[in-house]
C-alpha cells in the first residue's frame, strides 16, 4: 500500500519532520542522490514559508502517477502540496520571480522551488490562503532520451489526505492511458485504515491492465479483483480526445463534477460496492469534452453537495493544485472530517502550454 505523509505544520520543530518525509518520499520514487537533495530542499522552504506568512499550514506529501502518462504504466513522482488559510499572497508575480526571497527564509524562494522542480504551480487569493504544489519525477521519465509521446491533451492530478494522520489513505487515484483515451479513476476503500487502503490498491493495480476499456467495463473487471477485500466505491472518467468525448461510470458515493461552460453538472453513480456488490447494470453516461471543460472527482471526506466555485481551475491551473485549493476551501472547522479526502482533477491541456 502507498505511503502518505499529513504533515501539520505548527512550530519550527515540523520543518524537519517534512525534510524527513520528502527524503522518505524520494527514496521510494527512486530519486537519485542529487535529487532527493533537491526535493528536500524545496519542501523545506515551503513548510518555512507555511510558518512566516501563514503562522501554520500543511503539507502532504505523496508518490503520485505524473500528470501526464505514457502509454501503458506511467512513472512516479514526489508531490509537495503545501495547504494555507493565511493572509494570501498580494503580488504573485514578484513572489515568483527566481531568486526573491523574503527574510528568514532559506534564500531559495518560491521562483527558485519552480526551477528546481519539474512542475509547479501556486494559486494564491488575499484573505484565503495559499496552495503550492511542486512535483519531482524519477528517473525514467519520457525526456531522458528516445522520442518523445504525443501529448494526450489532458492532463490530471489529485491530492489524499489520510484520515487523521496515518500512514495511509483507503482513498486512492490513478490513470492511465490508451491511445486518444486517458482514464481517470478515484477509489474509496470502505471505512479507513489498512484495510480500506488494500482495496483501494488493488483498484488502481487492477486499473494498469485495462487502459484500453470503457468505464463501465473497467468497473466489471475491478469487481473480481476487489473480492476479498473490503470493496470500494469507485468512479471511471475517460476522455477520448480525437472524439472529443468524456465517459463516465461509478458505483458507490464518490461525486463527479463536470463543468460544462459556466455551470456545474453531476455526475450520477449506481449504488453499490465494486468487489461486494455491484449492480446488475451500470450506467455509462456520455457527454462532449471541449477546451473549456473540468472533471472533479472527490471522496465523501468532501461534503456530497459541495459545488465548485465558479473561479475553480482560473486561470488554467495544474490539476494538483486545483485539487488541493478544493480541499482547502471546501473544509470547515464547524465540519470536523471523519474519513479519508482524495480529489482527483481532469483538465485540458492549455493551448500554447507544454
Amino acid at each position: 500500500m502507498p505511503r502518505l505523509w499529513d504533515v501539520p505544520v505548527q512550530d519550527p520543530t515540523r520543518v524537519r519532520d517534512v525534510r524527513v518525509a520528502s527524503e522518505e518520499a524520494a527514496a521510494l520514487a527512486g530519486l537519485d542522490e542529487q535529487r532527493t537533495a533537491t526535493v528536500s530542499m524545496v519542501a523545506t522552504e515551503l513548510a518555512t514559508n507555511l510558518l512566516k506568512h501563514a503562522q501554520a499550514g500543511q503539507v502532504l506529501i505523496d508518490v503520485v502517477d505524473p500528470p501526464v502518462p505514457r502509454e501503458g504504466r506511467p512513472g512516479r513522482a514526489v508531490q509537495i502540496t503545501a495547504i494555507d488559510h493565511g493572509p494570501g499572497i498580494a503580488d504573485v508575480a514578484r513572489a515568483m520571480r527566481d531568486g526573491f526571497s523574503s527574510a528568514h527564509s532559506l534564500g531559495a524562494g518560491l521562483g527558485t522551488c519552480r526551477r528546481l522542480a519539474d512542475d509547479f504551480g501556486l494559486h494564491s487569493v488575499p484573505g484565503r490562503g495559499t496552495v503550492a504544489v511542486a512535483r519531482f519525477v524519477s528517473d525514467d521519465r519520457p525526456d531522458h532520451g528516445g522520442d518523445a509521446p504525443r501529448d494526450p491533451g489532458v492532463r490530471a492530478g489529485g491530492v489524499n489526505i489520510p484520515y487523521a494522520g496515518a500512514d495511509h489513505s483507503g482513498d486512492a487515484w490513478a490513470w492511465v492511458r490508451s491511445g486518444d483515451r486517458t482514464t481517470l479513476m478515484l477509489a474509496d476503500g470502505l471505512g479507513h485504515g489498512s484495510e480500506a487502503a488494500r482495496a483501494s490498491t488493488a483498484a488502481v493495480e487492477e486499473l494498469r491492465h485495462w487502459a484500453r476499456l470503457s468505464p463501465a467495463e473497467v468497473l466489471r473487471k475491478l469487481h473480481p479483483a476487489l473480492a476479498g477485500t473490503r470493496g470500494a466505491a469507485v468512479a471511471v472518467a475517460q476522455v477520448d480526445t480525437w472524439a472529443g468525448r468524456l465517459r463516465f461510470a461509478g458505483i458507490g458515493n464518490v461525486s463527479a463534477r463536470l463543468r460544462e461552460g459556466d455551470r456545474w453538472r453531476s455526475l450520477l453513480s449506481k449504488p453499490g460496492i465494486v468487489g461486494v456488490h455491484r449492480p446488475h447494470t451500470v450506467r455509462e453516461d456520455e457527454v462532449p469534452w471541449t477546451a473549456g471543460s473540468l472533471l472533479i472527482l472527490h471522496t465523501d471526506g468532501l461534503p456530497g453537495r459541495w459545488t465548485p466555485p465558479p473561479d475553480t481551475g482560473e486561470p488554467p491551473a495544474d490539476p494538483a493544485v486545483t485539487a488541493a485549493v478544493a480541499v482547502r476551501d471546501a473544509g470547515s472547522s464547524a465540519r470536523p472530517v471523519r474519513d479519508d479526502t482524495a480529489v482527483a482533477v481532469l483538465a485540458p491541456v492549455p493551448a500554447g502550454r507544454p
